[in-house]
């Protein structure tokens, strides 16, 4: 999948990941559209842009940042997408809507929070 995203709206997304981290809280996929400010297929946009960053992630060894960024449904959960995602970088197996996904997802989540990202990205 190509990345059609501009340098400024990537920076702007790491940067509200790692104030996320920082203050231990999680972000929903329109909050973050909103803030970005993201052009339109904003949402396509943001899939794509928060699957190279869990790549970026799982090929450094470090715990998955995209894992922050939830539905705003009940769930509480990211998208099926991003399980399928990370099920495709070895992270995950399993359907992504069971108490599996939900509990890899909460452990993930964790570990970001405690992860400390070098600057430069």
């Amino acid at each position: 999948m190509s990345l059609r995203i501009s340098r400024q709206h990537w920076q702007a997304l790491l940067d509200e990941l790692e104030d996320a981290r920082r203050q231990r809280h999680l972000l929903t996929y329109r909050a973050l559209i909103e803030r970005l400010q993201l052009p339109s297929p904003a949402m396509q946009t943001l899939t794509a842009a928060l699957e190279h960053l869990a790549a970026l992630d799982a090929r450094a060894e470090r715990p998955l940042r995209s894992s922050l960024v939830i539905s705003q449904g009940a769930s509480r959960l990211p998208r099926t997408g991003f399980f399928e995602c990370v099920e495709r970088l070895g992270r995950f197996s399993g359907p992504p809507d069971g108490t599996a996904a939900a509990s890899w997802h909460a452990s993930e989540v964790v570990r970001v929070f405690e992860f400390s990202y070098p600057e430069e990205q």
